[in-house]
């Protein structure tokens, strides 16, 4: 029982579900660039551009909560593994320093460009960890980049070059990042008391509660338009009038526009709620992208 609590202990430390949903991000840049079954007969690209995401994501991680430790203990984040105690500072440090070489490894034997990628998307990674996370004007873009990039990333795995691209896959790219920043500033407006208190700006210590939240409102609205082109234009392949993505692209809406009607409506809003609501809807977002891509 004491492994099995370990086990997810570590689990939640390197937070390897996000890895998961960004591995499906790189699967869906993929196969719009070089369609399905190019992609199933490169399976060692495929598994190193799982393996390389993975590191690299679930390094990160380790290294935020090892430098974090302090601040959240006192904090009282229980729910970190360092502060129950059930993994160390030591462990987090350590999956880190393996971890992040292993990306870098993994995606050098892709090709170039994807070495490239990760090798600036680490570096700017660190650079959150110890300092950005604390310029949330900056932060909020490098979160919904590292949102975004994944797409491209997926996308260079199978052609090496960016000319030529499927024009689709830096349109996933832009929905994903316009998505990533609305969703980073309405946390921004859920922590703004204990940001204050720490003075820490962002950009509710600028235009205040209530047009934050128009930002936000802004930005998801924008981000559900742009959902509908690809559906739409036939410059967006393999989208264009395909029901697949349309079936789960209005999912993942419904879901924005739920939190849309909250934050327009409601002087109460359950940030926290809304934090997962629109996770989801990320992930119904990213099925479409993906089951859009396989099922032209």
């Amino acid at each position: 029982m004491e492994t099995i609590e370990k086990i997810k202990a570590v689990w939640k430390l390197l937070r390897l579900e996000h890895g998961l949903m960004l591995f499906l991000a790189v699967l869906s840049g993929a196969i719009v660039a070089a369609g399905f079954t190019s992609v199933l007969s490169h399976p060692l690209l495929v598994l190193f551009s799982f393996l390389s995401v993975v590191f690299l994501e679930g390094s990160v991680f380790a290294l935020n909560d090892y430098v974090d430790v302090d601040i959240d203990r006192e904090n009282k984040r229980i729910d970190r593994p360092l502060v129950s105690g059930i993994v160390s500072p030591t462990v987090a440090l350590i999956l880190f320093l393996l971890f992040f070489p292993l990306s870098l490894v993994f995606a050098f034997l892709i090709n170039l460009l994807c070495f490239m990628i990760v090798v600036i998307t680490g570096f700017l990674s660190i650079a959150y960890d110890f300092k950005l996370k604390k310029i949330k004007l900056v932060g909020n873009f490098y979160i919904a980049y590292t949102m975004a990039i994944p797409f491209v990333f997926g996308a260079l795995t199978m052609r090496q070059n960016l000319y030529g691209l499927n024009p689709s896959v830096f349109f996933l790219s832009l929905i994903s990042f316009v998505a990533g920043v609305g969703r980073e500033i309405m946390k921004d407006i859920m922590d703004y008391r204990g940001d204050s208190l720490q003075g820490v700006t962002s950009f509710v210590t600028y235009l205040g509660v209530k047009r934050t939240k128009l930002l936000v409102v802004s930005l998801y609205l924008f981000a559900v338009l742009l959902g509908s082109v690809p559906f739409i234009s036939k410059s967006f392949s393999p989208y264009y009038f395909n029901f697949v993505y349309l079936f789960f692209m209005l999912l993942a809406d419904i879901l924005f526009l739920v939190t849309i009607r909250d934050l327009l409506i409601r002087e109460d809003v359950n940030y926290s709620f809304h934090r997962v609501l629109t996770l989801f809807s990320l992930l119904l977002g990213l099925f479409a992208f993906l089951l859009g891509a396989v099922f032209r």
